[in-house]
């Protein structure tokens, strides 16, 4: 137990070293932008979801790469994130939703939603941020995570399930979070809220030795040294939102739950993404990620382009989240750690 918890421990920090951290008008042609072909960097057996439920919301790798390329733009300036938005509303707008836009004095967020059939049994937020560092088409961070968040919009717009659905695109994350904390201070927006999930980075892989970084003295040996699995970070106050993500499927990527005790006050680095301003509002969060820049060498950089997505491993993590927002979405069930008795 002892080592387990240093493992956890050390890992967190590890994760969470990355930086994971003009009023909106009608939508307007989105600029022209060069597409840059999307390359596999290693021939991956394409992920295939063996449920032999006939319900399963099954994901669209053309569709995932489609708003990858549409996005492959800086999306740092005034002008390249009111495009972004653009593009992001058009496409809600055509599966049926109806976004809300929601300024704040340094950005501008987008909200929508759609009512569940149980009222009583709550909301379930599915977000990613959508600005990108200057320099930086952010294929990664967080194009991937956008084009996960339009892939439930359109697999959810005619699905009934028992929670309410919202989703949510942040701006100015990569400033500080300020999308995500000036949503949290909207107590009629958090008010329904039973749970969270937040990706920021979730379509890099790498298979080679090595290439997935960890602090040096560990005091057990690390899970893997190939950048294979998806982490998925909650706090230990809400286990049964990170335990949605429990992956049994041998053809979709492996995942590594990572819960955090004291909601990241011994580990501070964890709080370096949108999911963070939940966890001091009382609400369950969970951050899905790749783990950045521990096994990426495109991350914040020029480089991070949607060649450089494994399409495999993106399509695979877009399953789980699909997955597992399925299961929070059809439940009615407490999110909450149960009281030790």
């Amino acid at each position: 137990m002892k080592k387990w918890l240093w493992l956890m421990l050390v890992i967190l920090v590890a994760i969470a070293v990355m930086d994971i951290s003009g009023a909106f008008q009608q939508p307007e042609i989105l600029p022209i932008v060069e597409n840059t072909p999307i390359e596999k960097p290693q021939s991956q057996p394409e992920p295939q979801n063996n449920n032999t439920n006939t319900n399963t919301l099954l994901v669209s790798a053309d569709q995932l790469l489609a708003h990858l390329q549409k996005l492959n733009f800086q999306r740092f300036t005034t002008k390249e994130r009111f495009n972004t938005r653009t593009y992001i509303t058009t496409e809600l707008r055509k599966f049926g939703w109806k976004p809300q836009i929601e300024k704040f004095p340094t950005g501008v967020n987008i909200f929508t939603q759609r009512q569940g059939t149980d009222k009583a049994a709550g909301a379930i937020l599915i977000a990613a941020h959508y600005d990108s560092v200057e320099f930086s088409s952010g294929a990664d961070d967080n194009a991937t995570g956008v084009a996960v968040v339009l892939e439930v919009a359109r697999l959810f717009a005619d699905y009934p399930t028992s929670r309410t659905l919202q989703l949510a695109f942040f701006d100015k994350e990569e400033a500080g979070l300020l999308g995500s904390q000036a949503f949290v201070k909207q107590k009629a927006r958090i008010s329904n809220l039973r749970g969270v999930i937040v990706m920021d980075m979730v379509g890099y892989a790498c298979y080679t030795a090595g290439c997935q970084k960890y602090p040096t003295g560990l005091p057990v040996t690390p899970p893997s040294d190939k950048g294979d699995f998806l982490a998925v970070v909650g706090d230990m106050e809400h286990l049964p939102l990170l335990n949605a993500f429990s992956n049994p499927n041998q053809n979709l990527p492996a995942v590594l739950t990572l819960p955090v005790p004291f909601k990241g006050v011994l580990t501070p680095d964890t709080l370096r993404s949108d999911h963070a301003p939940f966890w001091y509002q009382g609400v369950g969060a969970v951050l899905v990620t790749d783990t950045a820049n521990l096994r990426s060498p495109n991350y914040h950089q020029p480089s991070d382009l949607p060649k450089n997505i494994d399409r495999s491993f993106f399509t695979g993590s877009a399953q789980i989240i699909v997955n597992a927002a399925t299961t929070l979405l059809e439940t009615t069930a407490v999110l909450t750690t149960p009281s030790a008795t």
